[in-house]
């Protein structure tokens, strides 16, 4: 890709109501645009960038076994009428709207019911369990205050797995295979380590549900560190018993700022009873099915990447998620740069090719504010040292290599 052809480019024009770094950044590197508050748009570089979160987690999720599938945004209301949460005192978060015949429709703001509705006509008997399936859909919620940029949004990218399993055993099997799965994802995005298994309120369902926090000042929320676990309890849910049950101490705990990337939950066989989904077991019985439902913020992700990795030169991505591996930079070697662009091509390794007609600073303060991470600068003065001037993003230091060796070092740390 030439960066003559790209859609979009880089911006000093920050809308002024704009207070949160990760949307600044985003903003001005040209990966969103933003509609309103709480409502931004994925221009192609945020788009690669969403697109590689969402194959990293799609890979995970079909590994234990996950359906992909697509739901309507569209819900009716007797089916959320039906587990009590049409309600406002229940939900507050709905967008509603009607049909020409007056009848009224919620935007979803997510799926446990829409899909447990569904899946009566796929559930019947104990043979048909367990069934896992997920989606990456844009989700709605009327939130009173949109704030932290793309952290916490009205329309936000999803994915969403719902677990049908046939008895508790199989459900907490199912469920803790989801753990392992989740700290995989966090650990191939580059923030494993600064993300913790969070316990958390469990609401009208369960005790507590469990969530992933990963510490960040731009977090809304408060959690409490126990660094030799590698867990956390959320502040809503620190009380004596928690503390009890996970045999730790209030005094080893560290209180840290940190953001939600993902929630696990489990509903038993309440939903099921509520909206009709049982099952016949080998005895012949009538029993509900056992629902688990499991959620990662895409786009929240791409904010809280963006806070927790950048610099003061602008973004920097970790390379599984980059929109490209290679920021090739040309001065005035227009047929060394296609050399070296078709070399890159096949290697298989990803690039944007600035070739414009501009100051080389300018270039390299859009290849920093762009944030992939690697340069490669192809000039007259490079050429004479020996081939091009390679750096990497984090790096403070440039230095020349041939295009081969380039190659095998991105392929080594790719």
């Amino acid at each position: 890709m030439k960066i003559t052809q790209l859609a979009t480019k880089t911006t000093k024009n920050i809308p002024a109501d704009e207070t949160a770094k990760n949307a600044k950044l985003l903003l001005q590197a040209g990966y969103i645009h933003k509609e309103m508050a709480g409502v931004y748009d994925l221009l192609p570089l945020g788009w690669k960038v969403a697109e590689n979160i969402k194959q990293i987690v799609r890979e995970e999720m079909n590994a234990i076994g996950g359906n992909e599938m697509l739901m309507s945004s569209l819900q009716r209301k007797d089916v959320w009428s039906k587990t009590d949460r049409w309600d406002d005192k229940q939900v507050d978060v709905w967008f509603r709207t009607q049909l020409k015949n007056g009848s009224e429709l919620g935007l979803g703001w997510s799926h446990e019911e829409p899909i447990t509705d569904m899946m009566i006509n796929h559930i019947s008997s104990y043979k048909d369990l367990p069934r896992y399936v997920y989606q990456f859909q844009n989700k709605l919620r009327n939130e009173l205050r949109a704030k932290s940029g793309i952290m916490r949004g009205r329309e936000f990218t999803m994915k969403d797995l719902y677990s049908y399993s046939d008895s508790q055993e199989s459900h907490q099997t199912f469920y803790d295979s989801c753990i392992e799965a989740y700290h995989r994802i966090f650990q191939r995005l580059g923030i494993g380590e600064q993300t913790y298994f969070t316990y958390a309120s469990g609401g009208a369902f369960t005790k507590y549900s469990h969530e992933f926090q990963t510490i960040c000042e731009a977090g809304e929320d408060i959690i409490y560190v126990h660094e030799q676990k590698k867990l956390a309890i959320n502040e809503e849910a620190l009380n004596d018993e928690v503390l009890g049950e996970l045999g730790v101490k209030k005094e080893d705990l560290v209180k840290k700022k940190a953001a939600e990337v993902g929630n696990i939950f489990s509903f038993g066989g309440t939903k099921s009873e509520q909206l009709g989904l049982y099952f016949t077991d080998k005895e012949g019985q009538r029993q509900p099915v056992i629902l688990g439902s499991y959620g990662i913020g895409i786009t929240r992700l791409i904010g809280v990447i963006t806070e927790m990795l950048s610099d003061d030169k602008g973004l920097v991505w970790p390379a599984q998620i980059s929109p490209y591996l290679v920021y090739l930079a040309e001065i005035d070697q227009p047929d060394q740069a296609d050399i070296i662009c078709q070399k890159l091509t096949e290697a298989g390794i990803s690039y944007l090719h600035d070739e414009r007609d501009i100051r080389p600073g300018n270039k390299f303060a859009d290849a920093d504010l762009l944030g992939f991470p690697y340069r490669v600068v192809i000039s007259g003065r490079s050429l004479e040292a020996g081939g091009v001037e390679f750096k990497e993003r984090t790096s403070s230091q440039a230095e020349t290599k041939t295009i081969d060796e380039v190659i095998d070092l991105i392929k080594a740390k790719s």
